[in-house]
């Protein structure tokens, strides 16, 4: 989950009027475009900007952290953990892994979900205020030089030039983090109380056995854990593989118990129009469609309906997604681990469709906020992996699938 897609979202520029604006009076009225009705809205934190870093799955996985937080009363709404405290300590667990599987191993800005709450378990948590991760003369995150200079140290410490790896190589990592994210604080106030970072994690209630990744893909058998074969996964992560028609039931069960989900997807499509506040799947094969549809688009050449249907200018029919294509999606590269984001809500739109509500983490300039809608159709076709607090789901669902 690293694609940085930088906030060139200043992009809020021309948009059309699309959902819930408005024409002026003095201009002729324009195509409604997709307009959203709420029906689930869970608590969730302000949006954040990872700007230039690859860190979304720390953003996304931590939004659903403060949002358990918000939940179970353990935090006021203004809670702000430290992503880059996360985002630190597993540049260090990565470099160990690559150093020990001499190179062969993923080391870069990426991640995913679940090493958001392995790392506060093994190192604590600490507020935004306390340890905001920018030591390098920035006022926001630029990931690029200590991504390269970790790896090229990294690279040399594999390439063993003295025959044995030496005992101050360690520390030499440590350093170079503490100079690009700042030393790290022992212990640190909060309203005249002294917390520690691992303190600070318990007083939260954040408990890395809390949560779960779930899949769906056929190359594993239903019902078993497997470590999802995406480059951003280099702990090896583990997640329940069900049919995709469970996990999307998952989603609506965990949502609707007021939790939110950490959510892995592919957001390469054509339909990801993020700058309108939406993400859809288009059917773009005729034969695919209902009869009323047919008529609608079968007079159309292909550059015409390809137009039309990237147009938005109204809501447009969506594939109807199946396990196997979901399967063909992901074998070909056309479904691709890019970016996290977490959901948060259930709407519908003018149709009665239904829609995800989704916080991403690429700042507030866009339509809603920093905030948009996804089609279940997208969300069950493009889904890499759901994360979430397991104490989400009723026991029964548990039981069926396995869940301890």
């Amino acid at each position: 989950m690293k694609k940085l897609i930088l906030a060139t979202l200043a992009l809020a520029l021309a948009l059309p009027a699309v959902a819930q604006k408005k024409a002026k009076k003095d201009e002729p009225k324009e195509a409604q475009g997709y307009v959203f009705t709420d029906i689930k809205v869970n608590p969730i934190t302000d949006v954040r900007n990872q700007a230039r870093s690859g860190t979304c799955w720390c953003f996304s996985t931590m939004a659903v952290l403060e949002s358990d937080a918000l939940k179970h009363g353990k935090a006021e709404q203004n809670i702000d953990l430290s992503e880059m405290w996360v985002v630190r300590h597993a540049y260090l667990e990565k470099i160990l892994k690559y150093v020990r599987m001499h190179g062969k191993a993923e080391l870069g800005q990426g991640g995913n979900s679940h090493d958001v709450p392995n790392m506060i378990e093994k190192y604590g948590i600490v507020p935004e205020s306390v340890y905001p991760g920018l030591n390098y003369g920035t006022d926001s995150h630029v990931h690029g030089e200590v991504d390269g200079v970790l790896k090229a140290y990294a690279d040399v410490i594999v390439s063993n030039p003295n025959r044995t790896i030496s005992t101050a190589w360690i520390d030499g990592v440590e350093g170079i983090l503490d100079a690009y994210f700042g030393k790290r604080p022992e212990t640190f106030e909060i309203d005249g109380k002294t917390y520690t970072p691992r303190s600070y994690a318990e007083e939260l209630g954040l408990k890395n056995s809390d949560y779960i990744d779930v899949t769906s893909f056929t190359h594993h058998p239903f019902g078993e854990m497997f470590a999802l074969e995406i480059p951003d996964n280099w702990a090896w992560g583990l997640s329940y593989n069900v049919p995709v028609d469970d996990m999307m039931a998952i989603l609506d069960e965990v949502l609707e118990n007021g939790y939110t989900v950490g959510w892995g997807s592919d957001v390469s499509e054509k339909g990801f129009a993020y700058t309108k506040g939406f993400a859809v799947l288009p059917e773009t094969d005729i034969k695919a469609m209902d009869n009323n549809e047919q008529q609608r688009w079968v007079a159309l050449t292909p550059a015409e309906r390809d137009a039309q249907m990237y147009k938005f200018d109204k809501p447009v029919p969506e594939k109807k997604v199946t396990q196997e294509m979901r399967q063909e999606m992901f074998d070909n590269y056309t479904t691709t681990d890019d970016h996290g984001m977490q959901i948060f809500g259930i709407a519908k739109d003018q149709n009665g469709n239904k829609f995800y509500k989704v916080k991403n983490s690429w700042g507030t300039s866009q339509l809603y906020g920093g905030c948009f809608y996804v089609s279940a159709p997208f969300v069950a076709a493009k889904t890499t992996n759901l994360n979430f607090n397991k104490n989400a789901l009723s026991q029964a669902t548990r039981d069926k699938f396995g869940i301890k």
